[in-house]
C-alpha cells in the first residue's frame, strides 16, 4: 500500500512566519598583524551562558518530544527556531520570503499489518517480532526446530526456528560497536551479526524462512531493534528503497541486519524472510507439527520535513553576496521505547547544543556583521540520513557558488572541558587548508581547546566525519569543517538531557565557531578547496 501524507501543520507553516584519549594537535601561533583583529570578533562576550541555557532547556525539554524528523514534533521545534531567529533580528532566507525550506521525506516501512502466524497464534509486528530486512513475502511451511547453530539438509523447504543465547553471542569473539562507546552497543552489534550469520546459514541449507528467537536477556536489545525496524528507512525522494540501501550519512539502512551487513565488511543479509521473535512470544505456543505462515507487506509514505534558513547581510558591498554558512540540525530521535522510566529521547547534546549555539552566534553577528553575509541553516531530518543538508546543498536558497565555507557543529556540550575535535582538519578529510588554518588560529586566540585529532582519522571505527551535516557540502566542493565534542555514554538514549550539558564548554565551543566564521567573513580572499581533494571513505 502506498500512502502519501501531508500534515495540516505543514500547510499552515507555509502560510505563516510561516557530539577517550585525546591526541593533542599543537595549534600554530598566528603571525602578528592582519589576522589579529579578524580572529577576535567584537561581540564575543554577547554569547552568554544564560542565553544558551535558556534556549537549550526550551529546545531539549520534554515539550518538544524529541523532535523526530518528519513528524509534527520536528515541525514544532522548527517553528520555535524560526521565531527565536526572528526575535534575534535574523532575516528569513528560506523559500518564498519565509524562514522555511520544506522537502519531501520518503519512508518505507514494514507494514503494521504484517503478521507471522504459528499454528493458531498470530504474532504482531513490532511487539512480538521484527523483520531483518523490509520485504513483501508470503510463506507457508512446516516448522523445523534447529538444535545448535549449524543447519543441515533436513531443513530444506521448511520454516526453521532457531534460538540465540548469550553463550552464542560470547562465542562470536570481538565485535566492536559501530556507534556508541557502551557495552550495550557492542552486545547489540553481536546480536545483529549473529542473526545475519544464522539467516545466511539457513538460506544456504534450503530453508524457506527463519524464526530467530532471542533469549529473554536480550529484551532491551529487542526493544531497540524493534524501534529501528518499525521506523523503516527514510529517503529524500519518494522512490522505494532496496532493503539494504544507505541510512544516515551513507551508513547501512535501519533494518536489523544492516549494521553487520554490506558496506562495512560484513556479510550481506539473507534473501529469505528472517524474523526475530521476542522470547516468550513464541515458546508458549510452539508445537511440533505446527505450520508457520508469513504475511509480510511494505508500506510507503511521504512526509514533509523542513530546513530553517536565516541570514544577516554583510557590510561590504563587494563581498556581501558571499556567505559563511553556520550549520546545525534541529531534529533528534523522538519518543521511543522506555529506558529507566523515560521514553522521550531529548537530544540535548545531539543536537540542541548547536541549534541554540547558532541562535547565539546570530545575535552576536547581528550586533556587528562581518564583511560577508552570514547564513544560518538548521537542517531537518539529519538523524534520518542527513536529509536536510543533502537537500539544501543541492537546492540552496542562495547561489551555491556564493557559499564560501560551511561551519557545521554536532554535539558540542559534553566530555572533558578542555578538549574538542575539529573534523575535516587533516587529510584525507581536509578539503581546505586555508579554512582549517582559520579555525585553528581562532582556537589559539579565543578558546584554546586541546584538539583531539583521533576521530578525524580514516582508521577510526566510528567514521565520525561522515555522520553530520557538513558532508553534503564537502561533497559539493565547498570548504567545510565539523566542530564536535564527540560521543558519550548518553548518545542516542533518553539520558541526553539538558541538565547534563556543560554550559561553560558549550559557550566556548559557540565562541570558537563564531570566531572562525568572523575570520572567514572578513578575510579578503575566500578559502579555497585544496587541489586534488577527493572525499573517499
Amino acid at each position: 500500500m502506498v500512502t502519501t501524507c501531508m500534515h495540516p501543520l505543514a500547510a499552515a507553516l507555509t502560510a505563516c512566519v510561516i557530539l577517550a584519549a585525546c591526541t593533542p594537535v599543537t595549534t600554530p601561533q598566528a603571525s602578528p598583524g592582519s589576522h589579529d583583529r579578524s580572529v577576535v570578533p567584537p561581540e564575543l562576550e554577547r554569547i552568554t551562558e544564560a542565553d544558551l541555557r535558556r534556549d537549550l532547556f526550551a529546545m531539549a525539554g520534554d515539550d518538544m518530544r524529541g523532535r523526530e524528523g518528519g513528524t509534527l514534533d520536528e515541525m514544532r521545534a522548527s517553528v520555535w527556531v524560526a521565531e527565536r531567529a526572528r526575535e534575534a533580528g535574523l532575516e528569513p532566507a528560506g523559500d518564498d520570503g519565509t524562514y522555511f525550506q520544506f522537502f519531501p521525506l520518503g519512508r518505507a516501512t514494514q507494514s503494521d499489518e504484517s503478521a507471522v502466524i504459528v499454528g493458531d497464534t498470530r504474532l504482531r509486528f513490532g511487539r512480538d517480532f521484527v523483520v531483518t530486512a523490509r520485504t513483501t513475502a508470503f510463506v507457508d511451511g512446516e516448522i523445523a526446530l534447529l538444535e545448535g547453530s549449524e543447519p543441515d539438509a533436513s531443513v530444506a523447504g521448511k520454516v526453521v526456528v532457531s534460538r540465540i543465547t548469550p553463550a552464542d553471542a560470547a562465542a562470536l569473539g570481538d565485535v566492536p560497536a559501530r556507534r556508541g562507546p557502551g557495552p550495550q552497543e557492542e552486545l547489540t552489534v553481536r546480536l545483529q551479526r549473529l542473526i545475519t550469520q544464522r539467516g545466511l546459514a539457513l538460506q544456504a541449507a534450503g530453508a524457506s524462512a527463519a524464526l530467530i528467537v532471542v533469549d529473554a536477556s536480550f529484551e532491551r536489545l529487542f526493544l531497540a531493534i524493534s524501534g529501528a525496524a518499525t521506523r523503516g528507512q527514510y529517503l529524500r525522494d519518494t522512490v522505494a528503497p532496496t532493503p539494504t540501501s544507505g541510512g544516515r550519512g551513507g551508513a547501512p539502512a535501519a533494518g536489523v541486519a544492516a549494521p553487520g551487513a554490506g558496506g562495512r565488511g560484513g556479510p550481506a543479509a539473507a534473501s529469505i524472510p528472517v524474523v526475530i521473535v521476542r522470547n516468550g512470544a513464541l515458546t508458549s505456543v510452539l508445537r511440533l507439527g505446527d505450520r508457520a505462515r508469513f504475511q509480510l507487506h511494505l508500506d510507503r509514505f511521504v512526509y514533509p520535513s523542513v530546513n530553517v534558513v536565516a541570514r544577516i547581510r554583510g557590510t561590504d558591498p563587494l563581498l556581501r553576496d558571499e556567505y559563511v554558512l553556520y550549520s546545525a540540525h534541529q531534529d533528534h530521535d523522538g519518543v521511543r521505547h522506555v529506558i529507566d522510566g523515560d521514553s522521550i529521547w531529548n537530544g540535548a547534546d545531539d543536537n540542541a547544543t548547536v541549534a541554540v549555539a547558532l541562535l547565539a552566534i546570530g545575535r552576536a553577528v547581528r550586533a556587528a556583521p562581518p564583511r560577508r553575509s552570514s547564513l544560518f541553516v538548521w537542517h531537518g531530518s539529519e538523524e534520518r540520513g542527513l536529509h536536510g543538508s543533502y537537500w539544501y546543498a543541492a537546492k540552496p536558497t542562495v547561489p551555491q557558488s556564493a557559499i564560501v565555507a560551511v561551519l557545521n557543529g554536532d554535539m558540542i556540550g559534553r566530555n572533558h572541558p578542555d578538549t574538542a575535535a575539529l573534523l575535516g582538519s587533516q587529510p584525507p578529510h581536509r578539503n581546505s587548508s586555508a579554512l582549517t588554518q582559520m579555525a585553528l588560529t581562532a582556537n589559539d586566540r579565543v578558546t584554546r581547546f586541546v584538539v583531539d585529532s583521533s576521530w578525524d582519522r580514516p582508521s577510526h571505527r566510528e567514521g565520525w566525519y561522515f555522520r553530520s551535516d557538513h558532508l553534503p557540502y564537502a561533497r559539493a566542493g565547498i570548504p567545510a569543517l565539523f566542530f564536535s565534542t564527540l560521543l558519550h555514554a548518553d548518545y542516542h538514549t533518553p539520558d541526553d538531557e539538558p541538565d547534563r550539558i556543560d554550559i561553560v564548554k558549550l559557550r566556548k565551543m559557540t565562541q570558537w565557531m563564531y570566531a572562525t566564521g568572523w575570520a572567514v567573513g572578513n578575510v579578503a580572499q575566500r578559502p579555497t578547496v585544496d587541489p586534488g581533494f577527493r572525499l573517499e571513505r
